[in-house]
């Protein structure tokens, strides 16, 4: 039998670690969001470390420095409704 502390960890299902990294992300939000607006948090969704950066592959790779076997991340951009924008209006969050 394996040894559960060496065994990969499993990939949970996406509503599931989106909602859950989105719960860390709200707790670790009043730590961040007057440094780094606009920046970029990744989150491991299991051991709930995260990482911050000006890229999203930055704060990936940051994370993965620290959890090398997060499968569950989910990334935030600080006070902004999604990652990217591909339209015309503001991304920023007004309240």
């Amino acid at each position: 039998m394996a040894n559960p502390q060496t065994s990969p960890k499993s990939r949970r299902p996406r509503e599931k670690a989106i909602r859950m990294g989105k719960q860390i992300y709200k707790a670790i939000l009043p730590q961040v969001e007057r440094d780094h607006h606009g920046e970029y948090v990744a989150i491991d969704v299991d051991t709930r470390q995260w990482a911050i950066a000006t890229t999203t592959r930055a704060a990936v790779e940051d994370l993965r420095a620290q959890c090398p076997d997060a499968v569950n991340i989910l990334c935030e951009r600080v006070r902004y409704r999604a990652l990217y924008s591909f339209g015309g209006s503001s991304l920023r969050r007004t309240g």
